[in-house]
């Protein structure tokens, strides 16, 4: 049986992802070290990143090995675990609040004089009902290393640099959208080296036919997708298909549908006017009392208590 795609709604999954997730990203300015220093911050929300744009440094995430990071380098911190950046391995380490000015005087913060460690740093939030869609597929450390094919990285880094160094009309929002290429490159990268032992679909994406397999049910989440019919979008038997998903992602092809549905019904139930019956139609389910089992089974309440409680 060959699959009719021409009428399907081309998608990109990462972007229905972050967009789903309602991405916001803040650059709140550059830091600028010298001497012997070491930094501490505490557990945080969301995905924290730094760009270095001079010197070295060693960031060390509470459970992990320690790592060091280069002029060019980028790094994603997605767990909220405490971690600390240092020149030494050795140097005592200040907590970050007893850094900051009182009264912030400029974007970049000078320690010690400055002069031998640059970076900008900020942070991205995610829609908080749905943000372990992204957090859970994550490691708690995110090293992108410069090298030849980290020419987009190098460009936002610099980009950032000047931005928050220098005070220019629209500076906010150039530099929220230069963190946005970063974190986007920095996802880009982290699927393609696919990592041992990784799970979830975001490595699905680094796979050809499970990326085709995934696109489909974004594009047409009402479609009555069945394991056959997303195996053939796939160029894949039945069987291999379901393996192959459930290896990869860490869910079946069809638990990966029914919550990828959830989390577009809880958009429209908190973002559209549409009706419960409404809903169910538009994302494949035959009856509202079907939809609301359904639901209520992933998101661990009705869609009417989803919707009061969103709406509050």
């Amino acid at each position: 049986m060959v699959v009719d795609r021409s009428n399907r709604q081309r998608t990109d999954p990462l972007s229905d992802v972050l967009s789903l997730l309602k991405l916001r990203s803040y650059v709140s300015g550059g830091f600028d070290a010298g001497g012997d220093w070491a930094i501490s911050f505490g557990p945080n929300d969301g995905i924290k990143f730094h760009a270095v744009a001079t010197g070295s440094a060693w960031v060390v995430v509470e459970g992990e090995e320690p790592v060091q990071v280069r002029e060019g380098d980028c790094f994603l911190l997605a767990r909220g675990k405490p971690f600390r950046i240092a020149n030494s391995l050795s140097a005592t380490p200040v907590d970050v609040s007893r850094v900051l000015p009182s009264s912030p005087g400029g974007r970049i913060l000078t320690y010690q004089g400055g002069g031998s460690y640059l970076s900008v740093g900020g942070y991205f939030t995610l829609s908080e009902n749905q943000a372990d869609l992204l957090l859970d597929v994550l490691p708690p450390l995110i090293h992108i290393r410069d090298d030849p094919g980290s020419a987009t990285i190098r460009w936002c880094v610099e980009r950032m640099r000047q931005e928050v160094s220098e005070a220019q009309p629209g500076e906010f929002i150039v530099a929220q959208q230069l963190a946005v290429i970063v974190l986007v490159e920095a996802l880009r990268r982290h699927l393609s080296a696919g990592a041992p032992g990784g799970s979830g679909w975001l490595f699905a994406l680094g796979d050809k036919r499970l990326r085709v397999a995934i696109s489909a049910m974004h594009g047409s989440p009402g479609e009555r997708w069945t394991l056959q019919t997303l195996a053939q979008e796939a160029g894949m038997s039945r069987t291999a298909f379901a393996l192959h998903f459930k290896r990869v992602v860490g869910l079946s092809a069809m638990d990966y549908l029914a919550r990828w549905r959830m989390m577009q019904a809880a958009e429209r139930l908190t973002k559209s006017r549409q009706s419960l019956s409404g809903i169910a139609l538009a994302l494949g389910y035959e009856s509202e009392k079907s939809f609301s089992t359904a639901f209520k089974r992933v998101m661990n309440c009705t869609p009417r208590q989803y919707g009061r409680s969103n709406a509050a």
